[in-house]
């Protein structure tokens, strides 16, 4: 038995799609366990670039089973639009699975996602895809519908009908007016494409547990996008630490060996909130531009700044984290000096831990800790040895302060750029 967990260790695009789908070639199965798709997953397998938002990244490993699980909550139409998309690439989907107890992001989610946000005078961020909205529903245990109701027609255009009907007078107010009948057509021919995938996943997966099965629970997101505990209210819809993995697949905790925490070489964010170290010059510029820091869903511009180890001690409290795996330090070659924060300066007192108090985060300075950069290209590296001094020393650093050993390092985003420690 050995169930692994690889979550993001900072605001999300540290690169945790190539690192499911590299790691999935030692595991049998792989699990999505929360988010929707306003996560973004990219592969890039000999030159040709995948983007996945719903389907977990293992696809492409056909001997492998993949699972959408109960965490997540599934636009079908989009899943649909994936599916055809890997279809016409020449690749079969008789590997995926989706949860049976999974929640659908529906029309007046999507409705309602972009009322609320056009309503904020405060932006959150929302990347307009329904996801709160579904969540909502969910946890409001009614006028929902799961998986388990798109196995038949009748079941699928009955709470299609009750839902537009209980809510048709808050519905017309937020300019939301579609037809029954167009939905549900709409709806209908998703349910056909995906219907045979939907099935019982927690049973299975914990048999498969039971056999010996190697398990890899892939999350969507990053730490501090956490609704409980990241930087709320600028935050996702669901819980994205690696406890939501055991929750969001319907195994307990005793299934759990290991914990990978992706990182990123440097800090980047989407969207807004609170971002300690972030680079408001023409070194962040440079970041995101070497770095092509740009959103895999809404392909909006991230934030760049340093890597920030303060957040990435927390993370590793939050998850339980055993390894590391470090990305896109290739980015970081032809920088003179670099920084690494290691202390937040609030209200003048220094600290090493990441408050909790949202207000206190809007005064930290960053108290940093300088490194001497390298010129190299680093791309075709292979082995670690063949890695720069300097740029050794700042992975050493990282290893070091958070008391971690580091599994992999990126040096570019293919499958073969990849070194293995």
């Amino acid at each position: 038995m050995s169930g692994t967990i690889i979550v993001g260790t900072q605001f999300g695009d540290e690169g945790k799609g190539k690192f499911v789908d590299f790691l999935t070639e030692e595991s049998d199965i792989v699990v999505r366990f929360q988010g929707g798709n306003n996560a973004g997953h990219t592969i890039v397998i000999d030159d040709e670039t995948y983007k996945f938002h719903l389907i977990p990244s293992g696809i492409l490993y056909e001997d492998k089973t993949v699972i959408i699980g109960s965490g997540v909550v599934i636009d079908a139409k989009v899943l649909c639009e994936e599916i055809e998309d890997l279809e016409k690439r020449g690749h079969k989907i008789d590997n995926l699975r989706i949860a049976g107890n999974a929640h659908a992001i529906m029309p007046w989610h999507i409705a309602i996602d972009s009322y609320e946000e056009n309503l904020r005078e405060d932006k959150i961020g929302t990347t307009g895809r329904g996801i709160g909205p579904a969540y909502m529903s969910k946890t409001g245990r009614s006028d929902t519908i799961r998986m388990y109701d798109f196995l038949t027609d009748k079941s699928l255009s009955d709470k299609i009908r009750s839902i537009l009907d209980n809510n048709k007078d808050y519905f017309n107010r937020i300019g939301f007016n579609g037809s029954a009948d167009e939905i549900i057509e709409e709806y209908i021919k998703a349910a056909e494409k995906i219907r045979p995938l939907i099935f019982d996943s927690s049973n299975f997966i914990n048999h498969e547990l039971d056999k010996g099965r190697k398990v890899l629970f892939e999350g969507a997101q990053g730490t501090f996008l956490d609704i409980d505990h990241g930087t709320y209210p600028f935050v996702t819809s669901s819980n994205t630490v690696a406890s939501a993995a055991c929750a969001g697949s319907g195994v307990g905790p005793g299934r759990i060996t290991d914990v990978l925490g992706i990182m990123k070489a440097y800090t980047t964010r989407v969207g807004e909130g609170p971002f300690p170290t972030e680079l408001d010059d023409d070194t962040g510029k440079r970041l995101r531009d070497k770095g092509h820091e740009y959103g895999t869903t809404t392909g909006r511009p991230r934030r760049c700044g340093w890597l920030d180890l303060i957040m990435l001690n927390h993370s590793k409290n939050l998850n339980s984290l055993t390894e590391l795996i470090i990305t896109k330090i290739d980015v970081l070659s032809g920088f003179d000096t670099l920084k690494i924060c290691t202390g937040y300066m609030i209200n003048g007192k220094e600290t090493e831990d990441f408050p909790g108090d949202p207000y206190a985060l809007k005064d930290i300075t960053p108290i940093y800790k300088e490194f001497k950069g390298w010129d190299e290209d680093i791309t075709a590296a292979k082995e670690y040895d063949s890695l720069p001094d300097n740029a050794k020393e700042y992975i050493r650093f990282i290893s070091s302060y958070l008391n971690l050993p580091i599994k992999i390092v990126s040096v570019g985003p293919k499958r073969d750029q990849t070194i293995v420690l």
